[in-house]
């Protein structure tokens, strides 16, 4: 049964109104996804060791099974082309290369996503890989992680030798995910893997991180003819608690770390100086010619977006004296986010304005609600399916703006490890049942895949059998339809 409810209030969208060649996709990562964390010689991430520490998990949880994609993949790739994507972003597990993070490459690691891409192109979707979504080596992290400058230099050498086994195949390459996160999380608020709160050390961690993102991209040029690089940043749209002078020049202040710390040695003017001399003796070890390898030029900018900060001024807050305060009478998923579509395209006019990048995908957006599954199987997640169609339509206004948007990734494909919050979190378009492993489609699963395949642009054939499917109460996939 297909699940019918009220749209006459969401706003009108439809793949017409793109050009035939824009990315749409799904995003996934390989802690989140993959499972398998012991077999066919992957090595311990830092992800596998605080999964360990008691309290680091909301539910106790870890990705030691999680999706079973490394089994189930071609599965889940059926599923992303029954979606309609012709892209997919997904993450390379530094640890399935290199199990101690350098030394003598792993075949059967190489092996398995090499195995990914080709069935990925075998099902016409253009593969996205990313090279680093946090879940570095054990071994380097016991050799100082990213506060080691040499952990740089290692993933390098992994970005050269991934580009090599797979660069004839595989064109678009994105370096870092999220660097913030890396940095700040991982180093300073503690609450991701390694679990350090050290401002000095998050960054020089996020020295070192941008660092390796430059040194990356000669390495992958150094191997693919035409490759298309870039970086997937986690930024945010600012605005002040309140209209007094403090609010204002605090807000100035947090948008130096939280986005022009990234995009301003990006894009070569170096950290914002109007910041750097806050940190004192925090401030970052930096040597000659650093900041010209950070500044490399990039193809495209990956944002992944997912909501605004309201910022007020708290001079007991660390250097920046700042605090991000809940905004009031505003829509929030059920992770307590602020739903503010038009935000995103107040982040990407002035991201045009002030960095004029080549290209901007959106690598990540998406939304997290308590799922209710109905004892008939379904899943009618109408509030997420709202928010994909807000987002979806505002791409229109910010490309109307004058912004270079060639694609759009929406987090996520499936329900999947969401990190500290374990399995509490659902972002999936897919409904996974993770005792079972069974995978359902959502109602807002339904109305991408309905988007993404119009007849125009899926084809006669695809319809047909999709529609045949739908009178057969099953998708070819195995997927059951709700």
């Amino acid at each position: 049964m297909i699940i019918k409810d009220n749209t006459d209030m969401l706003p009108q969208v439809e793949r017409s109104d793109f050009v035939n060649d824009f990315r749409w996709g799904c995003a996934t990562s390989a802690y989140q996804i993959e499972g398998s964390t012991n077999v066919d010689g992957r090595g311990t991430t830092i992800w596998d060791k605080f999964c360990e520490q008691a309290g680091t998990i909301r539910d106790g949880s870890s990705g030691a099974i999680a999706c079973d994609h490394y089994n189930r993949w071609p599965q889940d790739l059926d599923l992303a082309r029954e979606l309609g994507l012709n892209s997919y972003r997904f993450s390379i597990a530094w640890s399935r290369i290199f199990p101690d993070g350098r030394g003598m490459a792993n075949n059967k690691g190489l092996d398995f996503y090499s195995r990914l891409v080709d069935g990925l192109l075998e099902r016409g979707i253009e593969p996205w890989p990313t090279l680093y979504h946090w879940d570095l080596p054990q071994a380097l992290q016991e050799q100082g992680g990213w506060k080691n400058r040499d952990t740089a230099t290692a993933f390098a050498d992994f970005a050269h030798t991934v580009s090599h086994h797979l660069g004839d195949r595989v064109q678009h390459w994105i370096t870092h995910n999220e660097p913030w996160c890396t940095a700040f999380l991982g180093h300073y608020e503690g609450i991701h893997a390694p679990g350090e709160k050290n401002i000095g050390a998050a960054l020089q961690v996020c020295h070192h991180v941008l660092l390796s993102h430059g040194m990356a991209i000669s390495a992958i040029r150094s191997n693919v003819a035409n490759a298309k690089v870039g970086i997937a940043l986690s930024l945010h749209p600012l605005k002040s608690a309140s209209n007094q002078q403090a609010d204002i020049d605090a807000t100035i202040r947090h948008d130096g770390l939280r986005n022009r710390w990234f995009l301003d040695p990006l894009y070569g003017h170096g950290y914002p100086q109007d910041i750097l001399p806050l940190f004192g003796k925090n401030t970052p070890i930096v040597k000659t010619g650093d900041m010209a390898i950070i500044a490399t030029a990039t193809d495209f900018l990956g944002v992944n977006y997912y909501f605004p900060e309201t910022i007020a001024n708290a001079s007991n807050e660390g250097s920046l004296s700042t605090k991000v305060v809940e905004a009031e009478h505003v829509e929030r998923t059920d992770f307590g986010w602020e739903v503010s579509p038009e935000g995103m395209t107040d982040l990407l006019t002035r991201i045009t304005k002030d960095y004029n990048p080549p290209e901007i995908y959106i690598t990540e957006n998406g939304s997290t609600y308590d799922d209710v599954v109905t004892k008939d199987g379904q899943i009618a997640d109408q509030k997420r399916r709202s928010y994909l169609v807000r987002h979806l339509a505002e791409l229109k206004v910010a490309m109307a703006s004058g912004v270079p948007l060639k694609g759009y990734f929406a987090w996520s494909l499936l329900d999947n490890f969401e990190w500290a919050e374990g399995y509490t979190r659902r972002f999936g378009l897919i409904h996974v049942d993770y005792a079972t492993q069974q995978r359902r489609l959502k109602l807002s699963g339904e109305w991408y895949r309905d988007f993404l395949c119009p007849l125009q642009f899926c084809g006669d054939n695809y319809e047909a059998e999709r529609l045949l499917s739908l009178i057969n109460g099953m998708d070819n996939s195995g997927l059951t339809l709700i």
